[in-house]
């Protein structure tokens, strides 16, 4: 009897573990919240409207050959000049990381002036967008590019960039956008704790509004991330009129929507939307999970996440319709062409640059400069090795293509200290 109502030694250890488990994290993340806050520069309400400059690029950009598609499929040459004013804004795991990458080569390339935030890696995401947010911001400066983590606020970025800039983002198939949202932000949701078993994300998708707490800390990472990125409302049902108001407020804004799952065709039509080179767009798969923790979703679980994720499907529903218009204006036959010219120099660098050729896991990396960040908790995102003995010629070009996003912007005068010091908290309890 006794025995009966008496815990094992185990079970009192794991509830032990549990218990302090969750006092420490709730502890470490009050802290970081209130550096955060802390951290928040002074948002000025009354800053006074200064006109954008034109644009501040540093010196005329070359002219290119730029060949066009007319109706009947052929093709015609005619000269341009490369678009150096870009806003990007840059959705949550979307491969957004890899083209990153390929704007801050462009940036250096032609000398441009990029609007970055101070402390961190993201401008105070997920607060809305305000130029005050901006490193050294004074009205009246000119940038270039904008381009990191945002919640998008049109007004304020507006008044930051010249009346030319190119809008442009990147989205993601949304079941598939759920299930990397779930496993890389998971752990920072704590509605997820409560969630029983080792398979949370199935557990979840059973009965995903006994589990979600619209208001709880963080929940926006698990219900319509897109719709919340672009700074609308990712609660809303789906026949709410404002729903459709945000799409077209998206639409609007927006010339060009790239794809995930065409990543290469939607360089390609990023390279005919701003004249740049194919040597532009060269990439490696940047801040990629290994395919031991990339779980496959089932019928069911996809159904069942586009259900939840409703607004961001029908959001991606209808840029895959317009970019496959876009595609058919470019030219199939073109297209075709181009994506696997592309492929193939990527390949070329692949060989160039990378041991082994491939991407490896987090532990086989040898450089501290080339591992990416990690999620909390686990080690699943891979990195890259760079081959020793690079020949001269490709050594910059190659480094530069393999840094990681948080040490390529440290390397471009961005002070993370934040962001880092987040890291040793991580690395000192082992999370």
């Amino acid at each position: 009897m006794y025995e009966g109502r008496t815990m094992t030694v185990n079970q009192r250890r794991q509830w032990r573990s549990m218990c302090k488990g969750l006092v420490l994290g709730t502890v470490l993340t009050s802290c970081m919240i209130l550096l955060y806050c802390l951290s928040t520069p002074q948002v000025h309400f009354h800053l006074p409207e200064v006109p954008v400059p034109y644009s501040c690029a540093h010196r005329p950009s070359q002219f290119h050959n730029k060949l066009t598609t007319n109706t009947s499929q052929q093709t015609t040459g005619q000269t341009c000049t490369p678009k150096v004013d870009i806003m990007f804004m840059k959705t949550h795991k979307t491969a957004s990381s890899t083209f990153l990458n390929i704007l801050f080569r462009f940036g250096e390339k032609h000398r441009l002036t990029f609007a970055f935030p101070d402390s961190r890696n993201d401008f105070f995401y997920p607060s809305p967008f305000q130029r005050s947010q901006v490193r050294d911001y004074r009205p009246g400066m000119c940038f270039n590019i904008i381009c990191n983590h945002m919640r998008f606020n049109a007004p304020e970025v507006a008044k930051l960039l010249p009346t030319d800039t190119l809008y442009i983002t990147i989205l993601r198939d949304p079941a598939e956008l759920f299930e990397s949202s779930f496993h890389y932000f998971g752990r920072l949701v704590p509605f997820t704790w409560k969630i029983p078993g080792d398979d949370k994300l199935t557990e979840f998708l059973r009965d995903p509004h006994y589990y979600f707490d619209p208001e709880g800390f963080n929940s926006f990472y698990l219900k319509n991330l897109l719709f919340f990125d672009f700074g609308q409302d990712n609660t809303l049902e789906l026949d709410d009129p404002r729903v459709d108001q945000g799409i077209k407020f998206i639409i609007e804004r927006f010339e060009l929507v790239m794809l995930v799952e065409y990543f290469e065709e939607s360089l390609i039509l990023l390279k005919d939307a701003l004249c740049w080179e194919m040597d532009d767009l060269l990439f490696f798969k940047l801040n990629a999970r290994k395919g031991s923790t990339v779980s496959k979703l089932t019928p069911d679980l996809r159904a069942r996440a586009l259900e939840w994720n409703a607004i961001d499907w029908k959001l991606y529903q209808h840029f895959n319709r317009t970019f496959w218009k876009k595609v058919d204006s470019y030219g199939l036959k073109r297209m075709a062409e181009d994506v696997a010219e592309l492929r193939r120099r990527n390949a070329e660098m692949a060989n160039i640059c990378i041991e082994g050729g491939h991407a490896v896991d987090a532990g086989s990396i040898q450089e501290t400069a080339m591992q990416p960040w990690q999620p909390i908790g686990e080690k699943s995102i891979m990195g890259y090795n760079l081959k020793k003995n690079v020949d001269k010629a490709h050594r910059k070009l190659c480094r530069k293509m393999l840094t990681p996003e948080l040490q390529y912007l440290t390397e471009l005068g961005v002070n993370l200290w934040i962001t880092k010091l987040w890291g040793h908290v991580r690395e000192i309890i082992n999370w």
